[in-house]
């Protein structure tokens, strides 16, 4: 897959998992989670370039996909996904939990999504 297309299939995984949690299907956003995390894996293979290719989901128009993805880019893009997740963790709901989860682990310093 082209990184492009991992991309794609991470945002739309990610928000297909969140339309999944919204209906109580936990096999369901299950079945997603494992394929964003599978295309985030083989994004972060890529190196900095699945790095940077991931980053332009910092700016989607949907949160639960910007926060995803700064979670995952803590490390690489540390001031631009704060930020993101600053910002949605003022919010309510399911994503603000997640981002505001996201930042306490990251100033926990146990934060791992993407090691060195």
């Amino acid at each position: 897959m082209k990184l492009e297309e991992l991309v794609q299939e991470f945002a739309d995984c990610v928000a297909a998992q969140n339309q999944a949690i919204e209906k109580s299907d936990p096999n369901l956003g299950n079945k997603f989670a494992r394929r964003y995390i599978s295309a985030v894996e083989k994004l972060r293979a890529c190196g900095n370039d699945g790095r940077e290719a991931l980053a332009v989901l910092l700016t989607d128009s949907r949160a639960d996909v910007r926060v995803m993805a700064a979670a995952y880019l803590l490390r690489y893009k540390t001031d631009q996904a704060r930020a993101v997740l600053e910002t949605e963790a003022k919010g309510k709901g399911f994503v603000a939990f997640g981002a505001a989860q996201a930042l306490q682990r990251w100033n926990e310093g146990v934060w791992a999504l993407d090691p060195e």
